[in-house]
């Protein structure tokens, strides 16, 4: 890689440009790391090559809206979730519930590069996977699987009182592992969160 590149203001400034070196140089540092980032993020492999793709494309097209003091990096990372929004926007309808929680979490992307929003998403998955064998249970039914606090009573031929505190204890846990950001990472996660189940975990 040319080492005129590592200066962040000399890249940019070479995009602008139009210099094609810069633009491969571009994509030979980010790409792998860009598709990681989206895939944690889409859980779909192509779709995550596509976001990336689409991404680098619209980078280049609008190469002189580039401003020099922009971190590449980060710029790219958040290009990336914003497109991830957007294909997520197209897909279905937003309710304000779920409104609630994508500007909640363009607001944790625009505070920090997408490392840390990766390795925040790593840290909620591993904590889910920490859960007591039964708390996880009927935490993963109600959130991977969509299922009703009823229909995981019937069935696990359990009360729901008992589904209820399972998944009051699973938020309890998770709350003093990953912080107040807590359900918004759910909500990217799973995409499953319900009113009624978010009013258990507020409890």
């Amino acid at each position: 890689m040319p080492f005129e590149y590592f200066d962040n203001l000399q890249l940019i400034e070479a995009l602008k440009s139009g210099d094609s070196k810069a633009y491969t140089f571009l994509v030979d540092t980010y790409h792998h790391k860009l598709c990681i980032y989206a895939y944690s993020l889409i859980n779909d492999e192509k779709a995550a090559e596509d976001i990336v793709q689409n991404v680098f494309i619209r980078t280049w097209k609008k190469r002189n809206r580039l401003k020099t003091d922009f971190e590449i990096r980060s710029f790219l990372y958040k290009s990336v979730y914003n497109e991830f929004i957007d294909e997520y926007r197209k897909q279905k309808l937003v309710v304000p519930l779920e409104k609630k929680y994508i500007d909640a979490l363009t607001t944790m992307v625009e505070n920090e590069d997408g490392h840390a929003f990766e390795r925040r998403i790593k840290l909620v998955k591993r904590a889910i996977q920490d859960l007591p064998p039964k708390c996880k249970e009927i935490f993963i039914l109600s959130k991977q699987d969509g299922l009703t606090n009823l229909e995981i009573a019937e069935y696990k031929q359990v009360s729901i009182k008992s589904v209820e505190a399972h998944i009051t204890k699973a938020f309890s846990i998770l709350r003093q592992s990953i912080g107040e950001e807590m359900h918004q990472v759910l909500f990217l996660i799973f995409r499953t969160l319900k009113n009624d189940q978010l009013s258990i975990g507020k409890k």
